[in-house]
């Protein structure tokens, strides 16, 4: 039996230059984003028969792998040609269907570390994040960038670079960790009350990308300008709120659908009472909203969107890891 520990992700600054359609034509695109202690965990072990059983929010029992409905389970499997007799489970620390933390990007990698496990081998980080690429954008043609799959492999606060050829690179933010500490008492992590369906909104917002490109230019560079400042100073750490407020504003433009009224209330309630910036994690249109509230400011801004479920968490250092291998 194999169980794959692979987390959640937050990205602060840069998101949407990480789609393949903007850094192969534009320039470098660049993600400012850190791994968080919430988990889809996948266990892995041998059957009996020759059957294949997934397990996830409804049950599957197949002969072939092309039966398979769970496109990501079924896509890694074929990728790694793992053959039937085979269990497969993932498990969620929260409900992953539109929460905007990457959660379908953590399920692929995390299956695809297990079954690496399985196979009785190790392999990087990096192969994990290319080998999830592959399977959501280049055999399932999803519309969404690549910043959920190499945050779910390696973890940590990074900062990753996209590059024109396709090459990706990435480092770890390098801070204290009381100035973590820091950074994490000053945000807050709410659940806006309902998910959304990511894809209409990255297929416009991909569809849009030309249109855009001077705006996504300028987002590019805010990771990089931020990841200094919170390197250098303390001080650093108030621009993140600042960023955020202005990545926001432009995010909103690239579709339709990323905000609305109700969020736009949400957002508004929350600056009224303290938080410098925020954001709709993810695609935008639900899910989890982030903001930045500056000391002192965090438990007026709670108090004030107390009708929003928080969710608690802190950064993770770790990316995808094996937490339970026993091969027989």
């Amino acid at each position: 039996m194999i169980i794959t520990q692979t987390p959640l992700r937050l990205s602060f600054v840069g998101g949407g230059t990480d789609f393949p359609d903007f850094y192969e034509r534009f320039g470098d695109g660049a993600v400012l984003s850190t791994a968080i202690d919430k988990y889809i965990y996948v266990v892995v072990k041998k059957r009996f028969d020759e059957k294949i059983r997934v397990g996830y929010s409804v049950t599957e029992m197949v002969e072939h792998v092309d039966q398979l409905r769970h496109e990501l389970v079924r896509e890694a499997m074929k990728l790694l040609e793992i053959p039937p007799g085979i269990e497969i489970a993932t498990m969620a620390d929260i409900p992953s269907t539109g929460s905007g933390l990457g959660s379908s990007s953590s399920v692929t990698v995390g299956v695809l570390n297990a079954l690496h496990a399985y196979q009785g081998r190790s392999v990087p980080a990096e192969r994990l994040a290319e080998e999830a690429c592959e399977i959501e954008i280049g055999r399932l043609g999803r519309p969404i960038g690549k910043q959920d799959q190499y945050v779910a492999a390696h973890g940590g606060f990074r900062l990753f670079t996209f590059q024109v050829h396709g090459q990706v690179t990435q480092k770890r933010v390098d801070v204290s960790p009381e100035r973590i500490r820091r950074i994490q008492d000053q945000l807050l992590l709410l659940y806006v009350g309902y998910g959304r369906d990511s894809i209409p909104i990255l297929t416009e917002q991909r569809r849009r990308i030309e249109e855009h490109a001077d705006i996504l230019r300028k987002m590019a560079q805010i990771p990089h300008v931020l990841c200094q400042a919170i390197e250098t100073s303390d001080q650093g750490i108030g621009q993140l709120g600042e960023m955020l407020k202005e990545s926001w504003e432009w995010k909103r433009t690239l579709s339709s659908g990323i905000t609305n009224e109700a969020l736009d209330r949400m957002m508004d309630l929350a600056r009224e009472h303290g938080a410098v910036g925020g954001k709709v994690v993810g695609a935008g249109g639900g899910g989890f909203m982030l903001l930045f509230c500056p000391s002192g400011t965090r438990d007026r801004v709670r108090q004030a969107l107390r009708e929003f479920a928080e969710l608690p968490f802190a950064f993770e250092r770790d990316g995808s890891k094996t937490i339970f291998n026993i091969r027989r």
